[in-house]
């Protein structure tokens, strides 16, 4: 059963950090790609980061500013997002999603491209 998993969100003080981790199942994540979005209350989900599989590359939202950083261990099956200098626009659930193959940096926001979505977690970044 082909499953994604995201956990480590909570209650973030502003300026605070949290590394949110997406378990996959049940498919390796040597061959896919992995994205990362976020649904704010009443906005849309947006793209925040992406890494493509086979090493293309790694990409983000320009309205991080350098805010975010998106690893992989395939090994452990497992993608992260570590979140630094968190506000609170930046609450939001957090979800990660999978498509096979590589992407470039004008696909990775594309959702639906991605074949499977985590159930999400959600992040509060508040005083």
């Amino acid at each position: 059963q082909v499953q994604l998993v995201e956990s480590g969100g909570g209650l973030v003080q502003p300026g605070g950090s949290v590394t949110l981790s997406c378990a996959a199942s049940g498919f390796s994540l040597d061959y896919y790609t992995i994205g990362w979005f976020r649904q704010a209350p009443g906005k849309e989900r947006e793209g925040v980061s992406c890494t493509s599989s086979s090493d293309v590359g790694t990409y983000y939202a320009d309205s991080l500013m350098g805010r975010f950083t998106v690893s992989r261990d395939n090994a452990k099956n497992t993608v992260y997002l570590q979140m630094k200098s968190l506000n609170d626009e930046d609450t939001a659930v957090y979800f990660c999603a999978a498509q096979a193959g590589p992407v470039f940096g004008w696909q990775w926001r594309n959702q639906e491209e991605y074949e499977y979505w985590g159930q999400g977690t959600q992040v509060t970044v508040s005083s």
